[in-house]
């Protein structure tokens, strides 16, 4: 078991002994905290976040905050440039260009990519660790591919049909690399970036930079068109006063969804409230919406400013036949994995510190399947409009899995297996097993997830041969 994980469950078990877990039955949806947010007396924390150092932040209970401010506007200031990638050899694939060819059994194609530039280490895996690269199809059947250099700089590269990085790459400033997500016009990349500290002093604990979560959008030709704060920090509103809402040293991963016309980005956050002449910070999620042509916030959608508390290994997607984006979070709140927007229980846990959520796709008739895991075993999770109506256990033995679409009928299953990634395929419908699970000679990444591809392929970046590549892991098209 890797030291991270140890690390997380450790800090989730002590927290889980030390305080009762909240008794609200559901999430607080639309709105702010109703319990479950935040740390308990200093000295015993009580997030299930997990703790990175012994230095992160402490602090005493809170009550329900004010309903925090709009994110603000801001101009497109961050720095934007091109330059030219290691291996530059032939134009972006056309419109319909990748037709790549199905098997009667998955078959894996592994590209290492020289990126010209160094990425961040693969090594570190935690939840609040900086994500080194993502990856999303592009119309055509290529991608685009964004990656996280150590100088906080994110860059964004188009890849060919066969999965070699082709043009001008861009590079654009962010802290920490989210997601991607492309449409015919362009790509968006969620990130994250400094932020104003604020003026209030914490009631207990140590001192974390603030960030804001931003998405960035750029058109095919890489040029920046818009961003958009998705949290609401600005010149007057910091970090650390009361009705921010903002990324915090908490987990703060988070995931894009595109319904045609708007991006979703669901993300983790931080929220801060008064305590008398101090101030607490609490954990949850939160869901915005933009506009893709426009880059402005759009109400409604299925957002909110604040869903579960505490939360981690929260996903997305977006689902045309109900017209509303889906999500599934998991929570310290009853320990379990719950919808954010309603409040309802998809599957039910222990509260051991093992308890992880994974990704979620479309099944194939109605609702969907999300795969999570406690105590080391994972399982996939059948639901529609509440709880979960069928389970699958699988082979998958390890704390974190990543599930995505495989084509219009299947979903492939991923996890870590030594140096390795073992892989399964379910059909989306039944959820029945196909075929026998495989092997793929690539290591898996605990918050990277793999991307389905309109011909039925699947896609995911993992480390490189060096640290300036990254290699492009495809998984085949299936009869």
């Amino acid at each position: 078991m890797e030291l991270t994980v140890t690390l997380k469950r450790t800090a989730r078990t002590l927290a889980l002994l030390a305080v009762a877990v909240a008794t609200a039955a559901g999430c607080a949806p639309g709105g702010l905290p109703a319990g479950g947010g935040g740390t308990g007396p200093v000295g015993t924390p009580t997030s299930s976040p997990p703790v990175r150092s012994s230095a992160s932040p402490s602090l005493p209970p809170a009550t329900t905050p004010p309903r925090a401010t709009t994110p603000a506007t801001a101009p497109a200031t961050a720095p934007v440039t091109s330059t030219p990638p290691g291996t530059a050899t032939s134009s972006a694939p056309a419109a319909g260009a990748c037709g790549r060819a199905a098997g009667t059994a998955p078959t894996t194609r592994i590209t290492d990519v020289p990126l010209g530039s160094q990425v961040v280490s693969f090594g570190p895996q935690g939840d609040t660790d900086p994500l080194p690269t993502a990856i999303t199809a592009a119309p055509g059947g290529g991608s685009w591919l964004a990656w996280l250099s150590p100088d906080s700089q994110v860059h964004l590269g188009r890849l060919d049909c066969d999965d070699h990085l082709v043009g001008a790459t861009t590079t654009v400033a962010g802290v920490d690399l989210q997601d991607i997500r492309a449409d015919a016009q362009g790509v968006v990349v969620l990130l994250t970036r400094p932020g104003p500290q604020g003026n209030g002093t914490l009631c207990g604990g140590t001192s974390s930079p603030t960030r804001a979560m931003w998405m960035v959008r750029f058109d095919n030709a890489g040029r920046q068109v818009w961003e958009r704060q998705v949290t609401n920090l600005s010149a007057s509103l910091g970090g650390y006063d009361p009705g921010a809402l903002f990324v915090w040293w908490y987990n703060h991963h988070g995931t894009l969804a595109f319904d045609g016309a708007n991006y979703a980005a669901y993300f983790e956050a931080a929220i801060t409230v008064a305590n008398g002449g101090c101030v607490d910070i609490h954990e949850g999620d939160r869901m915005q919406v933009v506009n893709a042509t426009t880059g402005a916030l759009v109400p409604g959608h299925d957002s909110f400013a604040w869903g579960c508390s505490h939360a981690w290994d929260s996903h997305i997607t977006w689902d045309s036949r109900t017209g509303h984006f889906a999500m599934v979070c998991a929570t310290d709140n009853n320990c379990r994995i719950a919808r954010p927007g309603t409040g309802q229980t998809v599957a039910s846990g222990a509260c051991d510190g093992t308890l992880f959520g994974g990704d979620l796709v479309l099944a194939g008739a109605q609702g969907y399947w999300t795969a999570w895991s406690n105590g080391g075993q994972a399982r996939l999770e059948h639901f529609a409009a509440g709880a979960s109506d069928h389970t699958v256990v699988t082979a998958d033995r390890t704390e974190h899995s990543h599930l995505v679409a495989y084509g219009p009928a299947r979903m492939l299953l991923t996890w870590r297996s030594g140096s390795a990634t073992a892989a399964q395929v379910y059909d989306s419908t039944t959820g029945a097993a196909v075929g026998a699970p495989f092997t793929i000679a690539a290591a898996d990444h605990t918050y990277v997830e793999a991307k389905d591809y309109p011909d039925g392929s699947v896609a995911f970046p993992a480390v490189g041969a060096t640290g300036s590549s990254v290699r492009i892991v495809r998984v085949m098209p299936l009869r």
